[in-house]
């Protein structure tokens, strides 16, 4: 019995021996970085940012290549079919892995078996913002002018399901108002439009939105954030009377699923690492990111939450993209 059990644990043995061994020499050459939106967008943004200090930590170069289109899908869809080697991750987000599930008819990936999650890696800040000409200074004004107005107030977004448009959705069914939803194909030109009059309000990316509220383009009325941001002096939607508004759009690593064991743990170790970096932790903050690393079971479990979450606001409202 004693020898049967010696050559039962000895694949056990080398199997861990092997996966060391192999966490010790990754990586050998360049990893590559999904950014599953155009130059430009805030995930672009972010993983430039995190890619140098990473590839850095890992003494390979981490080379971000955008894939963009259908809410992300593409992109992460590239990742979801890469090589289980650690050398394809990609930033996934609250579209591709919170909302697009539960609006898109037909999905190419399973957001939970074909991943190997490795991080969270930061949230982005969001400000429901209005052009100067409607008549309200604040949430609450908003709400009673959307009240009293039913049906006149519509708000953009960057598309249908996006983060942007289930943010308006919830906080119409929150306040029980009557908002029509404007989809645009992608922020800027909605912002744009915004700016210019054609459409009177917005939930949107402070770092989209920034510039213009300080010039007075935009009138910021709250963040959508449960505490307030050094970045702009307005209270929160929660502390306007709308509870548990805490709505933002997020963003982490995921590899492929099937990725050993113990490369997703280095890229987790070194992820963090670089996003504690002072100056990429002010560089984020600057924009409006809140960088905030865990490890692969909390960000799973993070991820089970928000799919249950954006499932029903989904489902309550029959949104659906193509």
């Amino acid at each position: 019995m004693a020898v049967h059990r010696i050559v039962l644990a000895f694949p056990l043995i080398a199997a861990v021996t092997l996966g060391n061994v192999w966490a010790q020499s990754y990586p050998t050459k360049p990893i590559r970085l999904i950014s599953p939106f155009p130059p430009g967008a805030v995930v672009d943004t972010l993983s430039r940012t995190l890619a140098a200090p990473l590839g850095d930590l890992l003494g390979q170069p981490v080379v971000v290549e955008n894939r963009a289109g259908a809410g992300g899908n593409i992109g992460m869809t590239v990742v979801a079919n890469a090589a289980a080697d650690g050398y394809t991750i990609g930033m996934g987000s609250i579209g591709t892995h919170g909302i697009n599930p539960s609006v898109y008819a037909k999905m190419p990936f399973d957001p939970v078996r074909d991943f190997s999650p490795i991080t969270f890696v930061a949230s982005n800040i969001n400000v429901l913002v209005v052009h100067p000409s409607v008549p309200v200074q604040d949430v609450k004004q908003l709400i009673a002018y959307a009240k009293s107005n039913p049906g006149k107030l519509s708000y953009g977004s960057a598309g249908t399901g996006t983060s942007q448009h289930l943010a308006a959705e919830l906080f119409k069914q929150i306040n029980g108002i009557q908002m029509t939803h404007i989809p645009y194909k992608g922020a800027g030109p909605a912002v744009a439009d915004l700016i210019a009059g054609q459409i009177p309000l917005m939930f949107v990316d402070i770092s989209a939105s920034l510039g213009h509220i300080r010039a007075g383009k935009l009138r910021a009325l709250g963040v959508t954030t449960r505490e307030r941001t050094p970045l702009l002096d307005v209270p929160t939607v929660i502390e306007q009377g709308v509870p548990d508004f805490d709505v933002n759009a997020w963003f982490g690593l995921f590899a492929p699923a099937g990725t050993p064991r113990e490369i997703v743990t280095r890229l987790q170790a070194e992820s963090g690492n670089a996003l504690r970096q002072p100056a990429i932790r002010d560089r984020l903050h600057g924009v409006g990111l809140s960088p905030a690393p865990n490890t692969p079971e909390e960000f799973a479990k993070f991820i089970s939450v928000e799919l249950d979450r954006w499932a029903k606001v989904a489902m309550s409202v029959n949104i659906r993209a193509e």
